[in-house]
């Protein structure tokens, strides 16, 4: 019996046990995505990329077992019971009756377990922070101008590289030649050499008027036997022409391609407050989008009076302020779409925040702009107010939310509102928020 030795030399990192802990994060997903909002709402956004320890309580993890009970009814004496008879009522024991004093005193008695504290990786973190969100609509666009490609499956061929040799489908071809090229010499060979051992027979039997015939006639046979099983020994095992490959094409597919604009006020209204919050909501979506998607673009637009398309640097750290004119952010957002991104070929997404301070002639002029020139080619549209009173531009914008389903708009007055608002903006369907 032949023993054979199988070492899995997988990288599997530090942690020696990946299949469990992913049964784990499955199995207690929701008491783990619990710790993980919790564990948000006290670190800055800056800090999001990073691991965590989070507590479960040992009760949680807790697992019903089967158990031999006594059965029947049964009647007990315990010794030293001078208290009580059946039926009494006992009460709870002072200071909580639980596991441990109780009394948040030093004592040397009683027992008790601790919370089970799990050490999240950073992707894991991330990963559960980001769980069931998703870009709303996003379809597939047709074929880009350099579209991308996938490697598929196209048969077998003649030429390829030696790690794409397909080795059973050769020496089934050799073997098929094999066959093909050695059955005629094989049935010749078979009966060249039944005749030649009649004659031999013959010979042997002693009829002397056939010997010299019989002698040229076996001279023949064993010349061309020899020859036939040069020729079959001359077939070769293994030919070059037996050879095939595994041979992959690549085809072009359609490619989704998503473009966000992320559009912020920074007029002399948006105090040092507001700002933060507003930064704290597109580096939330800034990472939700760079984690998740690999084809997907993004557009920085800055405005007060005047609006500039910007980097991602000049967007986030900037410090120029002045009026407010909405309009001109969005009249700059249309132009952008045409001349860049058509609706045919890109999924186009809005987010916007500000404190809903417009010059009061201008509100009614952006929702114009929405209505007749954005709304139509997007397939998204959220805005975020970071402030509590209602201005101008949340009137008009409130008419479109009630006829437009792909416009939201919600207000996010601290930074523990962020997160719960971004989740409800950006959820998959069919989850809650």
């Amino acid at each position: 019996m032949t023993r054979q030795h199988i070492i899995d030399r997988r990288l599997a990192g530090k942690n020696k046990s990946v299949g469990n802990r992913e049964r784990f994060l499955r199995r207690y997903k929701d008491k783990v995505r619990e710790a993980v909002q919790h564990a948000i709402n006290g670190r800055s956004i800056r800090d999001l990329e990073k691991g965590e320890d989070i507590s479960i309580p040992k009760r949680d993890l807790s697992e019903p077992v089967f158990g031999h009970g006594e059965g029947g009814t049964r009647e007990v004496v315990h010794p030293g019971n001078r208290e009580y008879v059946t039926g009494d009522r006992i009460e709870r024991p002072p200071g909580g009756g639980g596991q441990g004093s109780g009394s948040g005193e030093a004592s040397d008695s009683g027992e008790g377990e601790d919370d089970f504290v799990f050490s999240l990786s950073k992707e894991e973190f991330m990963q559960v922070f980001f769980e069931d969100l998703a870009l709303p609509n996003l379809l597939r666009t047709a074929l880009a101008e350099v579209p991308e490609w996938k490697s598929q499956r196209a048969g077998y061929s003649s030429e390829g590289t030696p790690n794409n040799l397909h080795v059973v489908r050769s020496m089934r071809g050799a073997l098929g030649r094999r066959i093909a090229l050695g059955n005629g010499p094989r049935k010749e060979l078979k009966d060249l050499e039944e005749r030649l051992a009649a004659l031999r027979d013959e010979g042997e039997a002693g009829d002397d008027a056939l010997t010299l015939e019989q002698a040229h006639e076996i001279e023949q046979l064993e010349a061309r036997i020899e020859t036939l099983r040069s020729r079959l020994r001359g077939i070769p095992y293994l030919d070059p022409i037996d050879l095939r490959y595994r041979s992959r094409v690549k085809v072009p597919v359609p490619t989704t391609k998503a473009v966000m604009f992320c559009v912020m006020d920074v007029s002399g209204s948006m105090d040092e407050q507001r700002k933060e919050l507003s930064k704290r909501f597109f580096i939330l979506l800034y990472l939700f989008l760079t984690r998740h998607y690999d084809r997907i673009e993004l557009v920085f637009i800055r405005h007060h009076t005047q609006a500039q398309e910007v980097t991602e640097d000049e967007f986030f750290h900037a410090t120029e302020t002045g009026g407010t004119v909405v309009s001109s952010a969005l009249v700059l957002l249309d132009e952008i779409m045409t001349a860049r991104y058509p609706a045919s070929e890109w999924n186009l997404y809005v987010a916007q925040a500000s404190d809903g301070d417009n010059w009061h002639h201008d509100s009614a002029r952006c929702r114009e702009i929405l209505v007749d020139k954005i709304l139509p080619r997007v397939r998204y549209f959220a805005y975020v107010q970071v402030a509590q009173t209602e201005q101008n531009l949340w009137d008009e914008y409130m008419g479109l939310s009630e006829t437009h389903k792909h416009f939201a708009m919600r207000k996010v007055l601290e930074a523990s509102q962020i997160y719960p608002v971004f989740r409800e903006l950006f959820r998959k369907e069919g989850v809650d928020a």
